[in-house]
């Protein structure tokens, strides 16, 4: 048996007048924000006070877009005890503009520092400025869903 011609344009046609005839749905967005799924990945936050610098997230990182910078205090010992030292964290900072939202960074945080928040509109003007430091990622801690 043989094909039919045109079967196929027929069939696009349709697909075609179908979506024409629809009524079309226009997102209000600046002034409409969209709802979004309760999980959705936006950008990464970080708890500044949960970060010990012990660099896992710069390591694992596919694309090597974390920069961490820290210093070791002393910590003045109990009684009967010897002093403790500590890192202390100086600079945490993820370029955007390099991030690939793997969520690698966020998985081997042993410390619960990173995570994910639905925030998306951080767009820059200059890509140089998709560098953000440990204050703005700090920032979207208060949005990440419990």
């Amino acid at each position: 048996m043989g094909r039919i011609p045109g079967v196929g344009l027929a069939k696009g046609l349709s697909i075609t007048l179908r979506h024409m005839l629809r009524k079309s749905v226009t997102q209000q967005y600046p002034e409409v924000k969209p709802d979004l799924p309760p999980r959705s990945r936006g950008v990464i936050a970080l708890v500044e006070e949960n970060c010990t610098s012990c660099m896992l997230c710069a390591r694992e990182c596919p694309d090597w877009c974390i920069y961490i910078d820290s210093h070791k205090e002393t910590i003045p010992a109990p009684e009967g005890g010897r002093p403790r030292q500590r890192n202390v964290l100086d600079r945490f900072a993820i370029d955007f503009s390099l991030c690939m939202y793997c969520g690698i960074c966020i998985e081997v945080c042993p410390f619960d520092a990173l995570f994910w928040s639905p925030e998306f509109e951080y767009a820059e003007g200059d890509i140089r400025n998709l560098i953000h430091e440990k204050d703005k990622l700090a920032a979207w801690t208060p949005t990440v869903p419990p």
